[in-house]
């Protein structure tokens, strides 16, 4: 007796623990994954914490703005997204279907007939026969299928975000292109017509037997030289006009820009929070948590599949003819099916379950470790881009002294041709530097907009992995770094 007790109550604990859920694995709780508690990189004096919902907006520029308002409606790879969703939630419903009966009802009708003794007989007959059949879900199989698709929905809205993300960044990003392209080219334009300048000055020169004939020929190609360079950047600038066409859903033909240049472009700031929080402003990382749940809900699948499945089914019949009915009819009954011999296929499904929980949980850390590093690099590039573009914009003013006092020099004779070429060689080749330096600012600002993940967050629901204390831990004093 005691000892048919006691197997009775190791069966119940395995029933018991065998219908239960089993929660993921905590991918960052290892002693080899350590993750910060406070961000390190240079972060903006009064810099406020994450983005607001329309952050681009903090650039100020409305065309900029309508273009993006633009792309979050018309954008193809937003509207593959959004489908996406609607698989998953169609997949969802398609899983949360098993733990309901399955009720059918089948009808027929027949009509028969025969004579006898020349007599004609017709007969008709009627029956209708519902049924009910139910999968008792004792061991939590359909549960834990379900909890899988729930959380690969999941995903896929998470999904969604970082596409219409992407997107936003990407329409920012190739407008900037535009309006920097197109004022390189205006300063290619106003770097030749100095040159032309100048060569007017050494024709005059050469006529009056001041310089040589060479000085001419240097001048001339360098005039031709330099005009070689505009059609190329003019070029691009159509081309990045192309691909922001693309990037709203729309053909580039009749497609236009307005802007010309980066001057009216600001650059608002934005800081990071502590990085406990961070993990939760960034969809990529919640699409990567949420696929590991999932995963893990079908390593629970896998086990409980080793169990008997057990299902229950019930039917009528109902039959008429046209003298009347015939009977009424029921069945009830229940059945148990245990999986003696598989060749080893749930065996394997187990080990594929488990395999890819394992793969998926070191996505998870690599999502993450990453998201770091995205916020460290854009907050870097903000901060030695800002210090360029200062020292740049000081080389660029003392070129144009320089090379205004150099053809001032030359038209008086004062100086060589050679020092004039060199003056405007160095003025035109810092402003096109400072252009790019400009572009790469701003750029940078846009990627640490996109690295804290905009104005998203993920509800405290959805999570399943436990932050651990080394990033939750509060933000402490400000390093140098951060007081700069």
């Amino acid at each position: 007796m005691k000892n048919l007790l006691r197997t009775s109550s190791i069966m119940v604990l395995a029933l018991t623990m065998a219908g239960c859920a089993t929660d993921p694995p905590a991918a960052l709780d290892r002693p080899s994954l350590s993750l910060p508690s406070m961000f390190t990189a240079p972060v903006a004096k009064e810099a406020p914490i994450w983005p607001k919902a329309d952050w681009w907006k903090g650039f100020g520029s409305s065309e900029m703005d309508g273009l993006i308002d633009t792309a979050q409606k018309n954008n193809l790879d937003l509207d593959a997204a959004a489908a996406r969703v609607l698989q998953a939630e169609a997949q969802t419903q398609i899983s949360g279907s098993v733990l309901f009966p399955d009720v059918t009802v089948s009808a027929d009708a027949t009509r028969s007939g025969s004579k006898v003794h020349g007599i004609g007989i017709d007969r008709n007959s009627f029956g209708v026969a519902p049924n009910v059949n139910y999968m008792l879900d004792f061991w939590g199989k359909a549960r834990d299928n379900l909890r899988a698709a729930e959380e690969s929905l999941k995903s896929a809205k998470f999904s969604e975000q970082v596409v219409g993300l992407t997107v936003t960044a990407g329409v920012a990003n190739t407008y900037l292109d535009v309006l920097a392209l197109r004022e390189r080219v205006a300063i290619a334009q106003q770097n030749i017509d100095a040159a032309d300048r100048i060569l007017a000055i050494t024709q005059a020169k050469v006529t009056n037997g001041v310089a040589s004939n060479l000085d001419l020929a240097q001048q001339q190609a360098l005039v031709a030289g330099q005009k070689t360079q505009v059609p190329a950047l003019v070029e691009q600038a159509k081309e990045a006009e192309y691909a922001l066409a693309v990037l709203l859903g729309r053909a580039p033909e009749g497609f236009h820009v307005a802007g010309q240049n980066l001057n009216d472009i600001v650059s608002p700031q934005v800081a990071p929070g502590v990085p406990s929080e961070f993990l939760h402003h960034r969809p990529d990382v919640a699409a990567a948590e949420a696929n590991l749940a999932a995963a893990h809900a079908n390593v629970d699948a896998a086990r409980a599949a080793f169990f008997p499945s057990i299902s229950i089914s019930a039917g009528g019949n109902y039959g008429a003819t046209a003298l009347g009915p015939t009977g009424l009819g029921y069945t009830i009954g229940a059945s148990l099916l245990q999986t003696i011999f598989d060749g080893g296929n749930l065996l394997g499904q187990s080990r594929v379950a488990r395999a890819q929980q394992r793969e998926l949980v070191d996505t998870y850390r690599t999502t993450v470790l990453n998201a770091f590093v995205n916020v460290e690099t854009a907050l870097g590039q903000v901060d030695s881009l800002t210090e360029q573009q200062k020292l740049k914009t000081d080389q660029v003013n003392a070129a144009a002294e320089a090379f205004r006092i150099s053809e001032i020099q030359y038209r008086e004779g004062v100086t060589d041709l050679l020092t004039v070429l060199q003056a405007q060689q160095t003025l035109f080749t810092a402003q096109d530097q400072l252009v790019q330096i400009k572009l790469a600012r701003i750029q940078a600002d846009i990627g640490l907009y996109q690295a804290l993940g905009g104005s998203w967050i993920e509800n405290p629901d959805d999570v399943t992995q436990p932050i651990p204390a080394s990033a939750a831990a509060p933000a402490k004093a400000a390093t140098p770094a951060q007081k700069s």
